[in-house]
């Protein structure tokens, strides 16, 4: 079985927290684009873990976890998360982590680039992490980059980084900055890349032996439809593609077909930095939801853009991932809720309608807003028939509203507090 565990929407919708649930019925678990700009918190028996890198499957002893070729990686913070779970006992080996030797290295030189590309543009911003992103990908599409691989063959990589770092140099000026020392970034290489070097494989050859062998892989995703490069909200997107059709490629088996694909998406919105986001709330109102739900980025710690469910934007997304079922994360934190709103549609340009735009006419959306019955308190639940009558219809009223079945149902942040829907 291959599954694909996705965000239907601007990312940030729980997908770490699936990941983690359903892990225990899977042997790989696979990273396949995206570097530490976005993170995944999970909540288990051991405690509170925030993962950037390392795939969710991590702190169950069972699984094998795959860091794909689609991703960019840099080298100290894969470092600095390993440690941090190592101290807490979780076990990381290269018999449990493996990397590969195609993936793209994030560079110090790329996060220097993206600090000075977010100043230069002001209050023009993208919303970046500052972490490197673009620039690693743009390097990577330039045939710029160095891969995992090279780490491994110090002979030539010596070369390669003064080819690219004198090429840098030549932005990195025209920024005003003084030029990148070749000898600090092998400095730099040797230290880190070290370090993760016996982690240093082919995947793709890995992978295909764990197919031949029948064992059960799981994809995970980072941020959510609306950030892909292609089909989000350009040009505030990812710089990768946050879609389940890449999932085996970016793994490093292209040749594989998905058999399921678990949308997941929140009770309510949120969004994490700039670009539009038709459904936001202000004020009291979205500070309440804020509070209510812990909103805030699990890379970043910056506040989270909160909203109503917004079904345009959400059945747009079901149809970019080809969803087979969907999580609803997050159900609980409505429960102080009299009235819960909904995004049912949008008003463009005085004329309303119910698809998902992009580009110019979703500047201009507006929302149109409805209101369902709240619930009250579901915490507790464990059994879809335990909900409240007013939860069933607002989880049905979704499924009918998005086009896609509701399957599993968070109704805390533990492994345990779900419902799954038969």
């Amino acid at each position: 079985m291959l599954t694909a565990i996705v965000g239907i929407n601007w990312g940030d919708e729980g997908k770490g927290r699936m990941v983690d649930l359903l892990s225990s019925g899977y042997e790989v678990i696979c990273r396949y684009q995206g570097g530490n700009n976005a993170g995944h918190t999970v909540i288990n028996e051991r405690g509170k873990f925030i993962l950037n890198l390392l795939p969710s499957g991590i702190l169950r002893p069972t699984t094998v976890n795959v860091m794909g070729n689609g991703m960019v990686i840099d080298p100290e913070h894969l470092v600095g998360e390993i440690g941090k779970l190592t101290d807490r006992g979780i076990e990381i080996t290269p018999k449990n982590l493996k990397i590969s030797e195609k993936a793209i290295v994030c560079m110090p030189y790329h996060r220097l680039q993206d600090v000075m590309e977010e100043e230069r543009l002001a209050d023009k911003k993208y919303g970046s992490t500052r972490r490197g992103i673009a620039p690693v990908y743009a390097d990577k599409y330039m045939k710029k980059g160095i891969r995992m691989e090279d780490l491994l063959h110090p002979g030539t990589l010596k070369e390669k980084v003064c080819d690219i770092v004198a090429w840098k140099n030549i932005t990195v000026t025209g920024y005003h900055h003084a030029p990148i020392d070749p000898e600090e970034t092998l400095a730099w290489l040797e230290k880190f890349g070290g370090a993760i070097a016996p982690y240093i494989t082919d995947v793709s050859a890995y992978l295909d032996e764990a197919m031949a062998e029948g064992k059960n892989i799981l994809f995970e995703a980072q941020l959510g439809a609306l950030r892909d490069i292609d089909f989000g909200i350009y040009p505030y997107t990812s710089s990768s593609t946050t879609l389940a059709s890449y999932a085996p490629i970016g793994a490093g088996i292209p040749g594989a077909r998905l058999d399921n694909t678990v949308g997941i998406m929140k009770a309510y919105s949120t969004c994490v930095g700039e670009g539009p986001f038709t459904a936001e709330l202000f004020g009291e109102e979205a500070e309440r939801l804020r509070e209510a739900g812990g909103e805030y980025g699990a890379a970043t710690g910056r506040p989270r853009r909160v909203g109503p469910f917004d079904i345009p934007a959400s059945r747009y997304g079901v149809r970019m991932q080809g969803a087979d079922c969907l999580a609803l994360t997050k159900l609980d934190v409505l429960s102080y809720l009299e009235k819960i709103p909904v995004c049912v549609a949008y008003e463009i340009d005085g004329v309303r309608t119910t698809e998902f735009p992009t580009g110019d006419r979703l500047l201009r959306a507006k929302p149109v807003v409805e209101y369902r019955e709240g619930f009250g308190e579901v915490s507790a639940c464990r059994r879809y028939e335990d909900l409240p009558a007013a939860a069933r219809d607002y989880i049905e009223y979704l499924e009918a509203a998005v086009g896609c079945p509701v399957r599993y149902i968070s109704v805390g942040a533990g492994r345990e507090e779900y419902i799954e829907k038969k």
